[in-house]
């Protein structure tokens, strides 16, 4: 088993909260520790000691910062324990002023490991600034009085207590996540079930309807009436196959990792369709199973309107990563948008709804030599964690 993966879900988007509050906590303990060494003297070296944890503060915020902590791992997070311990060790006593800093360490391990393993570390951590203590010379007379007592106890105890408490939140938090992923899950199944019945029992079948009708007369009727009942089959017949094509789609699982697959499938059809040349280029990293939905539908909102609409010659759909986020663009030859009517206008807002959904920015423009442009940028928070 992964040991990164905690006893239940891992905590998902939250990852990137975790960092942050590394980040800042790490900031503030350096910080702290190089104050109190310049303003108090505690040891004959308190000059080189602030410049040696500015220095490494700062370089644990930037190795985290540029590499990601998720990729270091375990290995790092243990060197960093070991590293902030022996600063303790060097100020020569176990009040030190590194104390704060020390306790950043426990912040990414218990965010991000198994909760047991968590504990672990945390565990392993507090016995290791037990033996720093007792190693800078703990007066063990003078802990018969009480302040010096309790000040020990809170010492060896707020280990604990942050491990096991960031242990248990980023446990709690990943319960949510799942949870309302799984939520998601079911309320896009239930909501792409509910239209395909709709479609299945009332339009397609009135359709189906009106196609026997006509097609009872084609056979009586001579002249421009006769041209004029071919032309609404030929229509009727385009709409029955379209409307396949869209229970076919809503029937199939989510697009999830095969995104890229989807759409180019949808094109297909499209392309067989409308008879235009539509084309898939790029790829795509796995999304969650509701994100990755939402963004097929939007792209294929994106391309079927191009196909109906735009009086295009080639549409052609991009998909790729930019500054560690997702971009796909819907891009037509066209005349340029123009929105005629009602269903033109629900379209556009689906496609606006679906990506305020997700946290994607969705923009609409004109393309360069003519034609419409359909951007949709999906956010490096909703990507796979291989991707981070």
């Amino acid at each position: 088993m992964n040991p990164l993966v905690k006893d239940g879900p891992p905590p998902g988007g939250s990852k990137s909260r975790w960092l942050s509050l590394f980040v800042t906590a790490r900031v503030i303990g350096t910080a702290v520790a190089a104050l109190l060494l310049l303003a108090h003297t505690l040891t004959d070296n308190d000059a080189i000691l602030a410049i040696a944890v500015l220095v490494y503060g700062s370089a644990t915020v930037l190795l985290v910062g540029r590499v990601g902590t998720y990729r270091l791992g375990p290995a790092f997070w243990a060197a960093d324990a070991v590293a902030v311990l022996l600063l303790i060790l060097a100020g020569g006593q176990w009040r030190s002023p590194f104390y704060l800093l020390a306790l950043t360490a426990l912040i990414l391990p218990a965010t991000t490991l198994r909760f047991t393993r968590a504990l672990a570390f945390t565990g392993a951590f507090t016995v290791g600034y037990f033996v720093v203590a007792g190693t800078t010379g703990i007066d063990w007379n003078t802990l018969e009085t009480t302040p010096r007592l309790e000040s020990l106890a809170t010492h060896l105890m707020l280990p604990v207590l942050v491990g096991s408490g960031l242990a248990y939140s980023a446990y709690l938090l990943g319960r949510l996540e799942a949870e309302q992923r799984r939520a998601e899950e079911l309320a896009l199944e239930a909501e792409r079930r509910r239209i395909a019945r709709d479609l299945h029992d009332s339009a397609k079948q009135r359709i189906h309807a009106a196609h026997l009708v006509l097609s009872s007369l084609r056979g009586g009727t001579e002249g421009q009436p006769r041209q004029t009942i071919e032309q609404a089959l030929g229509e009727l017949e385009a709409a029955i196959a379209e409307m396949n094509t869209s229970l076919t789609g809503l029937r199939q699982p989510a697009p999830g990792g095969k995104l890229i697959d989807a759409i180019r499938e949808r094109a297909a059809r499209l392309e067989m369709v409308g008879g235009i040349p539509v084309k898939v280029s790029g790829s795509a990293p796995a999304l969650a199973p509701p994100v990755a939905a939402h963004v097929f539908h939007v792209v294929g909102e994106a391309m079927s309107n191009a196909v109906r609409h735009a009086d295009a010659h080639e549409i052609e759909a991009r998909l790729e990563m930019e500054r560690g986020h997702l971009q796909v663009t819907v891009t037509d030859d066209g005349q340029g948008l123009e929105v005629n009517g009602d269903r033109e206008a629900h379209g556009l807002q689906s496609m606006a709804d679906r990506a305020e959904m997700i946290g994607a920015t969705l923009s609409i423009l004109p393309a360069d030599g003519g034609g419409t442009s359909v951007r949709l940028q999906i956010p490096k928070d909703q990507l796979a964690e291989s991707m981070l």
